[in-house]
């Protein structure tokens, strides 16, 4: 495994983040005319510069749960003090929760058992368990991909339990196990979609209907007709909103067509909308493609609450080492 890839991995999602916050919901025309170059203060949701959402927050609250072993209980708790009592916040309060995430935490507080508390229809596929997916990979790593799957599947369904945000985080994180193996990042994207979809189209829990949705990640064919691979598509054809489809499509086009940690997280952020999620789920990724060395130092030092993250990826990092 790459050196302090923990690191890598939950500063480059934390720092795509924070660029993302003063810019949420900007269209991409006026960030075209205005592009985000640097961190910045203020914005959308008026915090200071260096200042994560909810995203990062439940990816920590992830993280540290992994710190102790696995236990889905545990995790969706951290989610509920998360949201009732401000664990990893930046500033003490949130100020930034999606409607399912919301909805999910919610019913957790109030007794549901975890597991059934995720919503289940077509329409609660927005990216709230894609966004903090990333430090699972720490745990599942090692497993059989039976077993990677369904880790997955139990922690995108606290609070996104439909099989497309499943499928979404499955494969995000199939593609982190890939460069974990010291595989450039083209090699890396091919051994994915080959292992996905050999998996997904021998797995009764996924439709065809389903894995079609993911035809430009996976390059399946529909009907006749080959798709445009991903990395070619305009800027365009992507679209950045909250669908967990589109994060997943929008953070793989800025990461295939970028040289840099910098250069993705920038480009991701500048595709407007959901401007802090794009860059985290991006971030993440690039994070452990570029190294934690070639994060920004500036970006790293401005991040709120700095050293209790630094303190949180030393604990995971020795964890999983043991």
């Amino acid at each position: 495994m790459k050196a302090k890839s923990v690191h890598s991995a939950l500063f480059g999602l934390a720092v795509g983040d924070a660029l993302g916050v003063p810019v949420e919901f900007q269209n991409r025309d006026i960030l075209k005319r205005n592009p985000v170059v640097d961190m910045r203060e203020f914005g959308t949701h008026g915090q200071p510069a260096g200042t994560w959402s909810d995203d990062s927050s439940l990816a920590f609250c992830l993280a540290e749960s992994l710190c102790d072993s696995y236990d889905i209980n545990d995790i969706a708790n951290k989610f509920v003090l998360w949201r009732e009592e401000k664990l990893w916040t930046p500033h003490g309060r949130v100020f930034d929760i999606g409607i399912a995430t919301n909805t999910a935490i919610h019913l957790i507080s109030k007794g549901t058992k975890p597991l059934l508390a995720g919503g289940t229809s077509e329409y609660d596929n927005g990216n709230g368990s894609l966004m903090r997916i990333l430090p699972l990979l720490f745990y599942a790593k090692d497993f059989n991909i039976e077993k990677r799957f369904q880790l997955v599947k139990e922690v995108s369904s606290i609070t996104h339990a439909h099989i497309r945000s499943i499928i979404a985080c499955f494969i995000y994180l199939e593609y982190g196990i890939e460069i974990l193996k010291d595989n450039d990042k083209w090699k890396a994207y091919k051994n994915m979609q080959e292992t996905v979809n050999k998996f997904l189209m021998n797995n009764e829990m996924c439709s065809q209907e389903e894995i079609d949705k993911f035809h430009s990640i996976l390059e399946n064919k529909v009907g006749n007709y080959d798709l445009a691979k991903l990395d070619l598509l305009k800027e365009e054809e992507i679209s950045s909103s909250g669908y967990v489809l589109h994060s997943l499509e929008a953070s793989f086009w800025c990461i295939l067509n970028s040289n840099s940690y910098e250069e993705t997280v920038l480009k991701a952020v500048n595709l407007g909308d959901d401007t802090d999620t794009t860059g985290a789920i991006a971030g993440g990724l690039a994070g452990l493609i570029y190294g934690f060395e070639n994060i920004p130092e500036n970006w790293k030092n401005q991040l709120a609450r700095k050293n209790d993250i630094l303190e949180l990826c030393d604990k995971l990092e020795s964890y999983i080492k043991n």
